[in-house]
């Protein structure tokens, strides 16, 4: 699955802030095998109309895989499974809105940031009883939903819940999507997200979901790798040079400003 190949320092880190896309790597169209959830819109997701895996992400790498030469496969795994999947190399790259952080640093190894969000709360669009982190805590009744090991579920528990009473107002989900139909069906009270995807879902909920309160906390996402994976320096070249020109906030404007969810 993993095909090993070697860059020289000047075609690797020879990028300047400037730079085109004919500076990058040639990685002579070398296969890359990429892990996604498909379950994170606007980044990626499965289009309700056409059935096919589309989203930000998708975007972004098929723009990386031109500049710097790969032929990429995409597998359809579980949020669970990734990073100890991407860990043991069975996949060459993840993707599914991965917060970069020190403690999954010691597993993976990631790539600059593409995109910076913030935690956002989802609720109900009838919800008056709450409004905040503050009136959501204060209430024993009230229950969020989350994904294990993620970002929200760690600034659910750490920082609007009480550490110690989190276990028993916490409800788990596999996917972020089945926590959000628990939310709208009314099994929970609370969802809370990143504001790309909370976005996504308030817009292709018709109304029956709004966002409520201010941000939680500021998070960078990136692509994930094996331990020491060669593909970690040209695509960050190809990253930076996305943002020298352009490319990644045409990107933003296509997907949240301008694509519709449900429409």
């Amino acid at each position: 699955m993993k095909t090993i190949f070697s860059l020289t320092a000047a075609a690797v880190f020879g990028l300047t802030s400037g730079a085109l896309a004919a500076d990058l790597p040639d990685l002579g169209g070398v296969e890359v095998v990429i892990a996604t959830e498909n379950a994170y819109p606007p980044l990626q997701f499965v289009d309700p109309k056409s059935g096919e895996a589309i989203g930000w992400e998708y975007d972004a790498m098929a723009e990386i895989a031109k500049r710097i030469n790969i032929t990429v496969v995409y597998e359809n795994t579980s949020w669970d499974a990734m990073i100890p999947a991407v860990s043991e190399a069975q996949y060459d790259l993840g993707m599914t809105g991965i917060t970069i952080r020190d403690d999954r640093k010691e597993k993976v190894d990631f790539s600059d940031k593409y995109l910076t969000s913030q935690m956002r709360m989802i609720v109900a669009s009838d919800e008056t009883r709450f409004d905040d982190a503050a009136s959501f805590a204060a209430n024993d009744d009230f229950l969020a939903a989350a994904q294990p090991g993620t970002t929200p579920f760690y600034v659910t528990v750490y920082d609007i819940l009480d550490g110690d009473e989190a276990n028993s107002r916490i409800k788990l989900f596999e996917t972020f999507g089945a926590a959000i139909q628990a939310l709208r069906v009314g099994d929970v009270d609370l969802a809370l997200s990143d504001s790309t995807a909370a976005n996504g879902y308030v817009t292709a909920s018709a109304g029956k979901l709004k966002i409520v309160g201010e941000p939680l906390g500021t998070e960078d996402f990136g692509f994930i790798f094996p331990k020491g994976s060669e593909l970690v320096a040209p695509i960050n070249a190809a990253i930076a040079s996305m943002e020298a020109d352009g490319t990644l906030e045409a990107l933003n404007t296509k997907w949240f400003l301008e694509y519709k969810m449900g429409q």
